[in-house]
């Protein structure tokens, strides 16, 4: 376990000889493709929810570590590339107050409490996520309709997501209108073209794995051939892409081995999986990513190999028996 912890004090160890700062401007870069796509879909708003998100995140981290007397870790972008992604777990219709909420859960008590980055057991975004969710699940499912672009919240037109009309019934998108993004959704989920853009940015810079992305999305697609179901429909819809590129990738709560990755990544789309399947939710890939983070240190324990003991020490301890 000593091996596990040194390890995550060291995150992010994908390319370590970058700075965190560094590595969090590729994550951002990689990001902007559904941001601008965001914009386009659902108007200025989901840059003004995005912006807000961004600000009060960094404003948490920045007055948190000031109480309580720390090094101001602002500069090292982790609470932007947060702000940012939770923000893309948000419809464009939510109250920015609530979302501001959500911010304060993902910085304060999920990242801070626990010792700040690197030291945090659960994703903060994706944790911060499932709280509004909870807190607010009338609010966090009012989605507005592909192409809105309503700056009021009272004069946004709201859709059903591809996930909750097959629950419910309706007609699903085509898999070409989910992979371009012409759906309902949360504002950074909706368009699976412009999040495998970033994706592949980021597999290029060896920035992530991309073990875990298709350890997730395989599963996921096997478990929905093996219930009957579209799996291209099931990787495309709700949370999926966002999840397995950008949220399950995260150093801090993902497994330091090759092998832990690729167990992590199976537990989180069968979970998602049998949620959708079988769940109340229609969606379950933030509870998913939510209780494998849980499971890291264990996955690791299990996982990497037992180092052996140099010849002295192994001398000494004969000596003492």
């Amino acid at each position: 376990m000593d091996n596990v912890k040194e390890t995550k004090s060291k995150a992010p160890r994908i390319g370590a000889k970058n700075t965190t700062s560094g590595i969090m401007i590729h994550v951002i870069i990689a990001l902007v493709p559904a941001l601008i796509f965001a914009v386009y879909n659902f108007g200025v708003r989901a840059l003004i929810l995005t912006v807000v998100c961004v600000a009060a995140c960094v404003l948490f981290e920045y007055a948190f570590e000031k109480l309580a007397k720390r090094e101001n870790t602002t500069g090292d972008l982790t609470a932007v590339v947060t702000g940012i992604i939770l923000a893309f777990n948000l419809p464009s219709t939510l109250p920015i107050w609530m979302a501001v909420v959500g911010c304060f859960v993902a910085i304060v008590v999920v990242k801070q409490l626990f010792g700040g980055y690197g030291q945090n057991f659960v994703n903060p975004a994706v944790t911060a996520r499932a709280v509004l969710l909870v807190s607010f699940g009338t609010q966090m499912t009012k989605f507005p309709i592909a192409g809105t672009k309503a700056i009021s919240v009272a004069d946004t037109i709201c859709g059903a997501t591809p996930l909750e009309r097959l629950v419910s019934g309706p007609k699903v998108p085509s898999n070409m209108d989910m992979f371009i993004g012409n759906i309902s959704g949360s504002l950074g989920e909706v368009s699976a073209a412009a999040l495998l853009i970033g994706g592949i940015y980021l597999v290029i810079k060896k920035i992530i794995c991309p073990c875990i992305p298709l350890a997730f999305v395989g599963t996921v697609a096997l478990f929905a051939v093996a219930v009957g179901q579209d799996p291209v429909f099931h990787i495309l819809a709700g949370g999926v892409m966002l999840g397995a590129i950008f949220m399950a990738t995260d150093p801090t709560t993902s497994p330091a081995t090759l092998v832990g990755r690729i167990i992590y990544g199976i537990g989180c789309g069968l979970i998602t999986m049998l949620i959708r399947v079988y769940g109340t939710y229609p969606e379950g890939v933030s509870f998913a990513i939510i209780l494998m983070n849980i499971l890291v240190p264990h996955i690791d324990t299990l996982t990497m190999k037992k180092t052996k003991k140099a010849p002295k020490a192994e001398a000494a301890e004969g000596g003492a028996n």
